[in-house]
């Protein structure tokens, strides 16, 4: 079976489809006035919406909306499509009674995209045009900005929040790297809305932080809960084929940097149960999974659970983040982070390192392998700290370079938070217990950091992805209509 996920250079994706509306704004008092600019505005707009479309992402393009009946025609398909995110492209001034029915209808997010066709007018031809009416016709193909303040009046008055890219419509990085952000952000809502999220077995006892409130993750995700058995687990796993262990061992082997310690049945026991966790996982369609159970009082429990490990963090690494410890908050805060294409590997805080103003952060797996500094290894333990049995374990560290943390925090007026931060994973020395390990470093130094982050009231674990992404979260949670917090 395989199960993928979305990376930066990955040509496939098995995220749901969303679809994007796109209309333009423009007044039709003006085109028989001035002759090609309705046609002219047209073009801009296609651009857009070619430039718009990619693979897993359907534009409903509405067309250039000039007057109130064209709105209400626009309103109704774009409300008909169900789109997730609207762009609204101020082509030339427009009255805005054309703008606020569309969005009104439509309920869903707007961008207002107030993009000129060119970095600034060629004045001396321009005024060398010596037609004042083409003079005017010339001035309103460049006159996106004119109905820009009047539209956010209306929209404020309104009680509709929008958000607006100012820019260029060609060779403008900064303005489309904005609006393929905004795409982005709208692709991993659409995500974290048809998210299948396995609760396999309960709490771990006695951390107060973690329990969460499952209808409030439903209502404000979109996610839906699949309370899942362990004895179904434990039912697949029994009539797991030889065959289809063999082919795990050997998957296990390619993937991991299996250490010489690692006996061969142990390695054999978690291929087992890896394969059992995948069929559970194609049987329920599921995205993500929190799990945990002590196993106490039956032995064949107790093995199941001791030989996790392995098939969940290949299981993370495949596009079905996986927390330890029933970590609802944190596997959704690793399903955003894995959606974004960036990883999202289960973490908690382990110690400071003051001589180098760097934090120690990891966990007894699993582990997001594809973000792995080299190649995880695979180790032995006699025993899971704070929990029962033996068995492999996944040592790794995220690669050196730019990272983000992003926890999800149950506030207590009962909504649900982001809180993110950026900083850096470098190099040095870790713990080599055979748990996942690095070395974070952070703008405002690690007791600063610590200090931040826990005063928003985070649980002890959140996840960890590769590169800054902080600007694209937040873009996420004013869809999400989510508040945010960055510490740095």
């Amino acid at each position: 079976m395989k199960f993928s996920t979305v990376f930066p250079g990955d040509n496939t994706m098995t995220h749901p489809s969303i679809k994007i509306g796109l209309f333009g704004i423009g007044l039709d008092t003006y085109w028989p006035q001035f002759d090609g600019l309705r046609d002219r505005l047209a073009g801009y707009q296609q651009v857009i919406a070619q430039r718009l479309a990619r693979p897993g992402v359907e534009v409903i393009d509405c067309g250039l909306v000039d007057n109130p009946v064209a709105a209400q025609q626009a309103a109704e398909r774009l409300k008909r499509e169900d789109v997730t995110l609207i762009f609204l492209y101020v082509s030339t001034y427009a009255l805005s009674s054309t703008v606020l029915p569309v969005v009104q209808k439509a309920k869903v997010p707007v961008v207002v995209l107030n993009l000129q066709p060119v970095a600034a007018i060629d004045y001396a031809a321009f005024n060398s045009m010596g037609d004042r009416t083409r003079m005017t016709g010339e001035w309103l193909a460049h006159c996106q900005a004119c109905s820009v303040p009047e539209i956010a009046n209306v929209f404020m008055r309104a009680g509709i929040t929008f958000q607006q890219v100012t820019g260029v419509l060609h060779d403008d990085s900064v303005a489309w790297s904005g609006i393929n952000a905004w795409v982005e952000a709208a692709r991993v809502a659409a995500v974290m809305r048809q998210n299948r999220v396995g609760l396999l077995g309960h709490y771990y006892n006695g951390m107060l932080d973690i329990y969460s409130d499952l209808t409030m993750h439903s209502a404000q995700l979109g996610c839906h809960f699949e309370i899942l058995e362990m004895c179904e687990l434990k039912a697949i796993r029994e009539t797991v084929t030889e065959s289809a262990v063999n082919a795990k061992v050997t998957e296990i082997h390619d993937h991991f940097d299996v250490q010489p310690d690692c006996d061969a049945a142990e390695i054999r026991r978690a291929a087992q149960t890896a394969v059992a966790l995948e069929t559970l996982v194609e049987r329920h369609t599921l995205g993500s999974i929190a799990y945990f159970v002590n196993g106490t009082g039956d032995g064949q429990y107790v093995d199941l659970i001791g030989s996790v490990i392995v098939g969940n963090s290949l299981l993370t690494a495949q596009g079905v983040p996986v927390a330890g410890e029933f970590e609802v908050k944190n596997v959704q805060a690793m399903k955003i982070l894995d959606a974004f294409g960036v990883g999202g590997s289960f973490t908690e805080f382990y110690a400071f390192d003051f001589n180098d103003d760097v934090i120690l952060m990891g966990h007894d797996g699993p582990g997001h392998t594809r973000i792995a500094e080299g190649k995880t290894k695979l180790k032995p333990l006699k025993v899971y700290h704070g929990k029962v049995g033996h068995g492999l374990s996944v040592e790794m560290s995220v690669k050196n370079g730019l990272v983000t943390l992003l926890s999800v925090i149950d506030a207590p007026d009962g909504v649900l938070k982001l809180l993110v931060a950026e900083g850096e994973s470098v190099p040095g020395p870790i713990l080599e217990i055979g748990n996942t390990n690095s070395r974070y470093r952070f703008a405002t130094g690690a007791r600063g950091f610590i200090d931040a982050w826990c005063s928003h009231g985070p649980a002890h674990h959140c996840a960890i992805g590769v590169g800054h992404i902080a600007g694209q979260l937040e873009k996420l949670a004013k869809i999400l209509n989510m508040q945010i917090i960055r510490v740095c």
